[in-house]
């Protein structure tokens, strides 16, 4: 195949240029990248006979393309699976119909209002909605398929920042007498709370990420499931992309060296029915993987069984977070260790300080004032 090539065009702009049905067209792009991607998607329609001018697309036609040319290559299976639903269960229907070229500020709004209104879907979801609309149109000006992008002007519904429940004293010395009675997920609870690890992090947690001798932990992939309904289960990276090293306390170490050796031992017993392709920690006593939603369904049952029927698998995470700060550790510790890109980020979300910690603060102070005072 030969090798694609744009300019660099005086006003700024890279231009790719191919005949695409018997005429000599021009695409750009603010990188070079970009006008590449447009024209290979313009020959790719047309040996497939559905080429369209740009200057005709409908937003259908465009969000087609775009999710195929510019998303599913640079992006996660999950992500490429939630931006492919939201645009089939809510942006085709409301708006895909419409010329590219005639889309409006005024029928967007109305689009996310409807789905405020009509559809009473949270301001987060309508947000995420807005998300991918907003950069499948950002992309098109960059293209120049579009002079401005129309979401630009459009407001989003308020969202009110949701208070995190993590689990108090009293609610976590329960839920471990609880887990005690014979549960089969009672190491995977005790672990993800004791790290903070997301759920999918510690469902796809594999043994080569398990370091007994300097008692860390690498957090490095992640068990996901796509969105469409039938889709397999996989291993995917973080979701920041980024490994991360956890300092475990020792108990949770002591903990997976247990289920190692119990590991070993189970795949004596199944023999040839073993099957833990990923090397994962947290399988069955065949091997296989740990179903998330079954873990969720596991965990909703233990918490209305101690009086906690709202508690989420998250809020365990969360609960570490607070345990951290509360017994001390430092906010660039915590950050790291949940996996945060920025420690304000960390302190966005668990800021607000504890009734402890603000007594221990004055207690601090009041003993400085006494030692000054000496």
């Amino acid at each position: 195949m030969k090798k694609a090539n744009a300019k660099l065009r005086p006003d700024g702009r890279w231009e790719a240029r191919a005949v695409i049905n018997g005429k000599r067209r021009s695409f750009y792009g603010e990188k070079q990248q970009d006008a590449i991607k447009a024209m290979r998607a313009a020959q790719k329609a047309a040996d497939d006979g559905i080429y369209i001018e740009p200057a005709r697309y409908s937003l259908s036609q465009w969000l087609d393309i775009w999710l195929s040319e510019y998303v599913q290559p640079s992006c996660k299976p999950l992500t490429v699976s939630t931006y492919r639903n939201r645009i089939t269960v809510h942006i085709k229907p409301a708006l895909g119909q419409i010329r590219l070229q005639e889309l409006t500020p005024t029928q967007i709004q109305q689009f996310y209002n409807d789905l405020t209104r009509k559809e009473s879907l949270s301001p987060k979801t309508v947000k995420n909605v807005h998300g991918i609309l907003h950069k499948c149109l950002a992309q098109a000006v960059s293209l120049r398929y579009l002079v401005y992008n129309p979401a630009d002007a459009c407001e989003l519904p308020r969202m009110e920042k949701k208070e995190i429940q993590p689990l108090t004293e009293q609610d976590i010395s329960a839920f471990l007498q609880a887990i005690e009675k014979d549960e089969p997920y009672r190491d995977l609870f005790t672990v993800t709370l004791f790290t903070g690890m997301r759920e999918g992090e510690v469902c796809g947690l594999s043994w080569d990420a398990v370091n007994f001798k300097d008692g860390t932990i690498t957090v490095k992939q992640q068990l996901q499931k796509g969105k469409e309904k039938g889709s397999a289960h996989y291993i995917s990276t973080t979701k920041s992309g980024k490994a991360r090293t956890i300092t475990a306390a020792p108990m949770v170490m002591d903990i997976l060296k247990r289920i190692s050796i119990d590991q070993k031992r189970a795949q004596l017993a199944a023999g040839s029915a073993w099957d833990n392709t990923w090397n994962l920690v947290f399988v069955n006593a065949v091997g296989h993987f740990t179903v998330p939603q079954t873990l969720r369904n596991h965990f909703k049952r233990i918490c209305r069984s101690i009086g906690l029927p709202d508690a989420r698998f998250h809020d365990l995470r969360h609960t570490y977070a607070c345990i951290s700060l509360q017994e001390g550790d430092d906010l660039k510790t915590v950050q790291q260790n949940l996996g945060h890109a920025t420690a304000s980020f960390t302190l966005d979300v668990y800021g607000h300080v504890s009734e402890k910690m603000k007594q221990e603060s004055a207690e601090r102070m009041n003993r400085f004032m006494q030692k000054v005072k000496a």
